[in-house]
């Protein structure tokens, strides 16, 4: 039966054989472990949505001929981006953390593209065995990780180069079955909450690292598969009693580092095999996806935004001028995200495969404001809460009859505001800038689908300068001999910029 709720998808998880290990410790049943299960929480709240807002959370598959959740959904109309960014705004909205399924989304669809031209070129058939495993996993409604990071070694030697082979997920035997893989993948999101998990390199490779160009699907659960789960700021409050130290709760991301000892992976599920000069293809359409979808990141300002305004109305403080201005710079901030990452939705083209791909230009000026903005919004928002959102006492000095009443004495703020609401407020604050949901909210802005400077690369790559050059000195009145004559693609560009003007 097809997982239909966040309830059906919390017991698809119970009973798998995967090995987890936490603070040095094999995972019983992660389902059940207080600092897991927020992070499944989240994921739950995925197809909870899609029940409630099926507009939103589903999209008809032509593949399937089925409504699909739209994390599974192959991308066929502009319209398809920019629904996935209100999505994912609103997911950000409903959880205040990462929801870890935008990757798998966004590798679907980068391979999609990707196979078709692998195909097109060698006359493989690996869209073919995509689009069999894409209707399986829409039909069956399940959770898709993407495992793109490795572990890298010296980042100054390529893959096949390093002392140590396993710095990088490769091929290390095949028989007539299928390959075997080893290797460790980074700083996965939420791929232990996964019931499939899509390996694929990690940079651009050549032609020496043919063992390195692989790209296939396993289960979570797959035989020689080894989780271990990564720490977070103030993660272990979530094992204490009482909900309010947590800050949130109920939600939270995940992060492990994969480790993969032999994994088989069968030749139907194999969508790459040596194919080196596609790799980068690969890597750029993913970061292009994927770097668009960091408009989650505005969900999760919106409730940082909400957060110092409440904490600023607890305080007495909400029509002090210098407040109001600070909320005001937080929102533009956050819409700026926004528009960015949307406005690559809305800019996006089909591919000759058929699936639409978003703008590059703007999905890398997105994320570079990811890097940045979340933080400056974070400093805002500590600025507003004051000292004591890291100064509380514990819950349970709020729960002590000996110091319990002190605190409630002292700790209260405008008349009217119970001392413990004004606590959780300044607590969700806290959670979001310093503590766990910090992870997602700030370093994964920094770090997820590339480094600042990974955009800037990619923004110098498409600036056209001596376009731009030439647009200036055309007005300017200078003649050197140069022509405004434009290429095909600036053309295209600029057609498709200006259309609705």
């Amino acid at each position: 039966m097809p997982i239909k709720n966040g309830a059906d998808y919390i017991r698809s998880l119970r009973g798998r054989n995967l090995k987890v290990y936490l603070f040095g410790e094999l995972v019983k049943e992660p389902v059940d472990h207080p600092m897991i299960r927020p992070s499944i929480n989240a994921v739950a709240e995925t197809y909870d949505l899609a029940e409630r807002d099926p507009d939103l959370g589903l999209a008809h598959s032509s593949l399937s001929g089925i409504k699909v959740n739209r994390f599974l959904h192959i991308t066929e109309r502009e319209g398809d981006l920019v629904n996935q960014n209100k999505m994912q705004r609103k997911l950000g909205q409903l959880t205040g953390t990462c929801f870890q399924r935008c990757v798998g989304m966004d590798a679907l669809n980068s391979l999609y593209s990707t196979t078709y031209e692998i195909d097109s070129k060698y006359n493989t058939n690996y869209q073919k065995k995509l689009i069999e495993f894409i209707k399986m996993i829409q039909e069956e409604n399940l959770v898709i990780g993407g495992a793109m990071t490795d572990v890298k070694g010296d980042r100054s030697l390529a893959p096949s180069q390093q002392e140590d082979p396993d710095m990088f997920v490769h091929v290390v035997k095949e028989d007539q079955k299928g390959v075997y893989i080893s290797g460790a993948k980074a700083h996965q999101t939420g791929c232990i909450n996964s019931h499939w998990i899509i390996i694929m390199p990690t940079m651009r490779l050549r032609p020496e690292d043919k063992d390195y160009a692989i790209v296939g699907a396993i289960p979570a659960d797959a035989e020689g598969v080894t989780y271990i789960y990564g720490r977070q700021s103030c993660d272990t409050r979530s094992m204490e009693d009482g909900t309010l130290d947590a800050g949130n709760a109920k939600f939270s991301g995940q992060e492990a580092m994969i480790i993969l000892d032999n994994v088989f992976i069968p030749n139907e599920l194999i969508f790459m095999r040596g194919e080196v000069e596609f790799a980068s293809m690969l890597v750029e359409r993913f970061t292009c996806y994927h770097r668009r979808s960091y408009v989650c990141k505005t969900g999760l300002g919106d409730v940082l935004i909400g957060a110092a305004a409440a904490a600023a109305d607890y305080n007495g403080v909400a029509n002090a001028s210098h407040i109001k201005d600070k909320l005001v710079e937080m929102t533009h901030l956050n819409e700026t995200i926004y528009a960015a990452g949307i406005a690559s939705s809305y800019q996006s083209h089909k591919t000759s495969s058929g699936n639409y791909q978003n703008d590059d230009m703007l999905a890398n000026v997105c994320k570079h404001n990811v890097t940045r903005f979340p933080y400056e919004l974070g400093r805002l928002a500590q600025d507003i809460a004051g000292g004591l959102m890291v100064t509380m006492p514990s819950e349970k000095d709020f729960r002590s009859p000996h110091t319990g009443p002190l605190l409630e004495k002292y700790l209260k703020g405008k008349k009217g505001v119970s001392t413990e609401n004004r606590v959780r407020i300044l607590r969700l604050i806290e959670n979001m800038t310093m503590g766990r949901n910090a992870v997602g909210y700030l370093t994964e802005s920094m770090h997820g689908a590339g480094s600042p400077q990974a955009q800037r690369i990619q923004i110098a790559r498409q600036m056209q300068l001596e376009y731009k050059k030439k647009l200036a000195k055309n007005l300017a009145n200078v003649s050197e001999g140069e022509t405004m004559d434009l290429t095909k693609e600036q053309s295209d560009y600029f057609d498709k910029i200006f259309v609705t003007l």
